[in-house]
């Protein structure tokens, strides 16, 4: 998914959506040094949800284990 940088407003980003919908976002989650009319790319990065997903249930294995 896409998203501009239409501005911001205090601790919020106003961000476009693809769909064209403007919504507030906060500033936290942009990339450092991110300006007004910016395309900023949200992605799913499967690798690492796989090797966080095997590392809880290692811990949880091991919290349960006998």
């Amino acid at each position: 998914m896409k998203v501009i940088i239409d501005g911001f407003e205090e601790k919020y980003a106003v961000v476009e959506l693809e769909n064209r919908k403007v919504v507030d976002i906060p500033k936290e989650l942009l990339p450092k040094g991110a300006k007004e009319g910016d395309v900023i790319e949200i992605t799913i990065n499967s690798q690492e949800t796989k090797e966080r997903k095997e590392k809880i249930e290692k811990l949880m294995k091991n919290l349960w284990a006998d």
